[in-house]
């Protein structure tokens, strides 16, 4: 499949947000015990947010523009 270039930048971003959904659990972990909830609910918060992102750029960067963006259609039709 020939992907854009703007679904390569889409699929290099969604990485991005899946590796900083990583660093913050990482940081979440790292956490003294005795931190106060609203930091440890923005972290988890912020998980969240990065997996989301993520999840929504990888579909764009796999998705199949071909028909869309040329106009033309790929699709095998039966003969009547």
């Amino acid at each position: 499949m020939k992907r854009h270039f703007a679904q390569k930048i889409a699929l290099f971003f969604a990485i991005l947000c899946y590796l900083g959904a990583v660093g913050v659990f990482i940081g979440l972990l790292m956490l003294p015990a005795g931190t106060e909830p609203p930091i440890r609910g923005s972290f988890m918060a912020s998980i969240v947010f990065f997996i989301s992102c993520g999840i929504v750029l990888q579909v764009i960067g796999n998705a199949r523009l071909q028909g869309i963006i040329s106009g033309k259609t790929d699709s095998v039709q039966d003969a009547p």
